[in-house]
């Protein structure tokens, strides 16, 4: 059975001259990104069958997306192509006090349609991983991923979800996240949550807080990143911690994404709800060493293809 991911392929535009400002900015790295588009690329790398929903544009940057899925053995059959707007850009650099200098120039990954996803054959997914970095913005996205959502729903495929909150993108639309974010954890099976989305989305100041409030109100399995602390796991009104893989991290962009990606690449073709504690606790463990992994190397897709060695 295959798994699909939904949601923003994008191109991060990575300014190399450091402490740099944009506008200053004279050398420039192009990656392929995007949250859901990293969970797909780990999903194949592990020995996964997995596909992407995502929208480009119809130019070089939108071909560079397809083909690094294609490589990596992604079906890009629901990759599709606007022939009216460019390819998503998300440009940055990291400034020496550790802030970062952020534009954000959305296009084709904006305009997924109801209509899109509808045409997609559910049949053979058993699992649907919804990351939603760019998708709980205005667009057409925002209604096709809610879409979506309920139809899973309905005819009972799992349902991942992993809020990938980022600050640059959403600002003063804080409180809409949340309420998203919120509809999403109380319909899905399984979540992936940082530290500080979990805080954010709960309203909590403590981690202790947030994961009872969740056990409260949730049903799904999830997880709450803590880094070097490992990841904290509420399954069944029972919390657990699975200790992380120690380590001299290179670079942890993309960590979470693999870490997502491991879970769903094991869970593929289980019965999730026969699993038990300890089912759950080797998952996470699983997940933390193909996390602490990529972490060894530069960047998420250069990581991801020393997964498949």
């Amino acid at each position: 059975m295959k798994i699909l991911c939904i949601g923003e392929a994008l191109i991060d535009m990575i300014c190399t001259d450091k402490g740099t400002r944009l506008a200053e900015g004279t050398h420039f790295l192009s990656k392929t990104g995007g949250a859901p588009t990293n969970v797909a690329a780990a999903i194949a790398a592990l020995g996964g069958d997995v596909a992407l929903s995502a929208k480009v544009g119809n130019d070089a940057f939108g071909e560079k997306l397809r083909s690094a899925m294609q490589d990596f053995g992604v079906d890009t059959q629901w990759m599709l192509t606007d022939e009216n707007r460019f390819t998503t850009f998300a440009f940055v650099s990291l400034m020496e006090d550790g802030e970062r200098d952020f534009v954000f120039n959305r296009g084709a990954d904006a305009e997924l349609t109801v209509a899109d996803v509808d045409a997609i054959d559910l049949g053979n997914i058993s699992i649907i991983h919804f990351g939603s970095a760019t998708a709980f913005l205005p667009a057409p996205l925002q209604q096709a991923y809610t879409h979506l959502l309920q139809k899973a729903k309905s005819q009972g495929i799992f349902i991942s979800f992993d809020p990938n909150y980022r600050h640059l993108l959403y600002g003063n639309r804080q409180p809409s996240f949340i309420e998203q974010s919120r509809h999403f954890l109380k319909t899905c099976d399984f979540t992936k949550l940082s530290d500080e989305e979990a805080l954010l989305i709960t309203g909590k100041k403590e981690i202790t807080e947030a994961a009872d409030y969740l056990l409260n109100t949730i049903d799904a399995v999830f997880t709450i990143t803590l880094g070097k602390k490992g990841a904290l796991v509420g399954i069944n009104k029972t919390l657990f911690t699975v200790p992380s893989v120690p380590l001299q991290a290179v670079d942890t962009t993309g960590a979470g994404d693999a870490f997502v990606g491991s879970v769903l690449q094991q869970l593929a073709g289980k019965k999730s709800k026969q699993l038990t504690e300890e089912n759950w606790k080797a998952i996470i463990a699983n997940a933390n060493l193909v996390a602490a992994e990529t972490c060894r190397y530069m960047g998420a897709m250069e990581a991801f293809k020393m997964l498949k060695r």
